[in-house]
């Protein structure tokens, strides 16, 4: 993983990291060797996230050229108001983009921003799955609802689901892929944790232990399949709830079989 930050000058409120991620999984098909993935996620916005940060990492994912990109839950937190925002603020990605919802946006309203995000043109799916083919060979797009609203239900997700080598998993909450098939040849992004918000390495993550969230950031093996925990883009200067070792990231993946 290498993660570069914004050029000088930039202020620190508009401030993210931009982590490049070389995901290794022998099983995805020969056809997506190479396959760029990027993902955003816990945007929170409204005053706690600078409307411009969160445009320039649009302009990011999309210098990026993904072929596919996620959004992993967490676009609101307490209000209504800054829904009529999301169009604005998280419109315009030039790649395929697939959308999955968190706890806030089910406690604000999930039906208002799966309208907002469904009118932009992305896929929304709420314990659903879709195909979308990419060069020679499909994807799988399994999304699962929030878990820690108890949305979730993987089962249903799967069910029905078609075989496919490159099979891809959006979760908001990480620990939903203790729920996944074991060995299922899988790749799981979520967020919801923002990497600990403030980060003392082991008191935090001892901490979130306690607190049954064992993966805090960055990328894990549970049961056989890889997860990949965003740190989130919302908060942090510029609002009024801080990090601390904890900077809010935009992910960009590159799938490859063989290191």
């Amino acid at each position: 993983m290498r993660a570069t930050r914004p050029p000088p000058g930039v202020p620190a409120r508009h401030h993210f990291e931009t982590s490049e991620v070389t995901v290794v999984a022998p099983w995805i098909s020969p056809a997506h060797d190479g396959l760029r993935v990027a993902q955003i996620s816990d945007v929170h916005v409204g005053p706690g996230t600078p409307a411009a940060r969160v445009r320039r990492a649009v302009e990011r994912i999309n210098a990026f050229r993904p072929h596919l990109a996620f959004l992993t839950g967490d676009y609101v937190t307490r209000s209504r108001r800054p829904v009529a925002r999301l169009r604005e603020q998280l419109g315009g990605i030039s790649a395929p983009t697939f959308v999955v919802l968190g706890n806030h946006d089910h406690q604000v309203g999930a039906a208002e921003i799966r309208a907002s995000f469904e009118s932009l043109g992305y896929t929304v799916l709420q314990n659903e799955h879709t195909t979308v083919r990419v060069g020679r060979a499909p994807v799988l797009v399994i999304g699962v609802d929030d878990g820690h609203s108890r949305h979730d239900d993987v089962p249903r997700a799967l069910k029905g689901s078609p075989e496919a080598a490159t099979r891809l998993v959006l979760a908001h909450t990480p620990t939903t892929a203790r729920k996944l098939p074991e060995h299922g040849r899988l790749i799981c992004f979520s967020g919801h944790t923002h990497g600990g918000q403030i980060f003392v390495r082991r008191v935090t993550e001892a901490a979130m232990r306690l607190l049954d969230q064992p993966f805090v950031r960055g990328l894990h093996e549970v049961r056989g399949n890889l997860l990949y925990v965003n740190r989130g883009l919302g908060f942090g200067r510029g609002g009024p709830a801080i990090r601390v070792g904890a900077p809010p990231e935009v992910a960009l993946f590159t799938l490859a079989r063989v290191p």
